[in-house]
């Protein structure tokens, strides 16, 4: 399955999310959520993935977590937050760099309409 398809599937489940909770939750009960729902379609998921980087030669473990990455090839970053900032895509961006995956998906849950929280951000295409 291709990261577009992927990200499309995860997608419909934010709306089906979204509109059956509404904003509001913690981000850790939509992960939650979604992880499980992700995992009936079959997904491959890592949960609050540790992952490692190298630098010059070093392994730094456990420098960052990503909330969700699916089949290896899409990483998710879940808010609930007022709106999102600069620094969020920044931090997706940085995920995707140091991991050499090409799409992630930014979903704020804290949103009127989640259409207005999900953003795609996208490496080395």
């Amino acid at each position: 399955m291709s990261e577009n398809e992927i990200s499309k599937e995860v997608v419909v489940l934010c709306y089906y999310l979204h509109q059956k909770y509404g904003p509001g939750l913690f981000e850790s009960v939509y992960q939650q959520i979604l992880v499980y729902e992700l995992r009936k379609k079959g997904f491959h998921i890592q949960e609050q993935a540790e992952i490692d980087i190298e630098h010059e030669g070093i392994i730094i473990p456990k420098a960052f977590k990503a909330d969700i990455i699916i089949n290896n090839k899409v990483i998710i970053e879940l808010k609930s937050v007022k709106q999102l900032e600069e620094i969020h895509f920044k931090q997706l961006y940085t995920y995707l760099k140091l991991t050499n995956l090409k799409l992630g998906l930014l979903i704020n849950f804290n949103v009127k309409l989640i259409k207005e929280g999900i953003r795609r951000v996208v490496y080395n295409i």
